[in-house]
């Protein structure tokens, strides 16, 4: 059997999923993040059918599901829309100093002393920050499971189509 036109379809639903994906990111970080960057996808064609994989950095499923804080659940919206805790969680360790004063410097954020107002170093600046993250934890954007569910939602009804054609296109008249 043919199967040109599922396999096309499948390639415009990864596109479409893609794109909407690093719009949201867009929206929500700015431009030209490393994750916006690493988000990509693939047809899988084996024995059992096709399969759509998705792959982005491995800390895009943080910022996608969020992480909860020790003291503050956080939630996200999954691919149907329901609101759902999220899987991950701070428990003892909080994110490393070094990594967040990279971030600090990056973004330009000076941090003052609450007493005299004078401004702190970066590194004690990360070290308070990290430590509000794994208090408060970091909220998901679910900037990959809206764009799917809404992928999801149209791929249902124009796939048949796209099945129908590729049966069509593979029938062999015999007299």
């Amino acid at each position: 059997m043919k199967t040109d036109n599922i396999e096309r379809y499948l390639n415009s639903f990864g596109k479409q999923v893609v794109n909407r994906s690093k719009g949201n990111l867009q929206k929500a970080k700015g431009g030209g993040t490393n994750l916006e960057n690493s988000i990509s996808f693939k047809v899988i064609t084996d024995a059992d059918g096709f399969a759509v994989q998705f792959y982005m950095s491995s800390y895009g499923t943080f910022v996608d599901k969020g992480v909860s804080g020790n003291k503050q659940k956080r939630t996200f919206k999954d691919y149907i829309g329901q609101t759902i805790s999220s899987p991950y969680k701070y428990t003892n360790k909080q994110p490393p100093p070094g990594i967040l004063a990279k971030w600090i410097k990056k973004k330009g954020i000076k941090g003052r002393d609450k007493k005299t107002g004078r401004f702190i170093s970066n590194m004690s600046l990360a070290f308070i920050m990290g430590r509000a993250i794994k208090r408060d934890g970091i909220q998901g954007i679910s900037f990959f499971q809206k764009p799917l569910g809404l992928g999801l939602k149209q791929f249902g009804k124009d796939l048949l189509g796209s099945l129908k054609e590729d049966i069509i296109e593979g029938l062999i008249t015999v007299k």
